[in-house]
């Protein structure tokens, strides 16, 4: 009984763990910083479900241009996620980092968005992008 008993509260728990992280509100932590080591990172991003973060070029009008780089999200809070750069990226160029799904493309784990697309495409709850704007310094 004493084993079934802490069984059932272990299962609670961690229910109760993944019922949090698929119910917190997403969003993205980042700050201005130095690139020039091809790295941008943000300090703390929150995902509903396994995901990814993903670097996009943009300017002042702010809306999200090419791909330039891309990390993996688990579900729930993610803390220190950094993301290689693809591109070379000049002190004041702004990126935008966003949250994108692990859905909708033919294979998991492997990141298949292209500006438009629909697989793995960006994250919109209430129809509002999850990101945060970086200029590299």
């Amino acid at each position: 009984m004493k084993y079934v008993l802490s069984s059932i509260v272990a299962l609670t728990c961690a229910a109760s763990v993944a019922y949090a992280a698929a119910h917190a509100t997403p969003m993205v932590e980042a700050a201005d910083q130095d690139v020039s080591n091809g790295i941008v990172s943000a300090e703390k991003v929150v995902a509903g479900e396994n995901g990814w973060l993903v670097v996009h070029r943009t300017d002042a009008e702010m809306k999200p241009g090419p791909v330039i780089g891309y990390a993996p999200l688990r579900g729930g809070e993610n803390t220190d996620v950094a993301a290689i750069l693809q591109e070379a990226v000049q002190p004041g160029e702004m990126l935008m980092l966003m949250v994108h799904a692990e859905t909708g493309g033919m294979k998991t784990g492997v990141f298949e968005y292209t500006l438009g697309a629909k697989e793995d495409g960006p994250i919109k709850p209430d129809g509002k992008l999850v990101m945060s704007v970086v200029t590299a310094q």
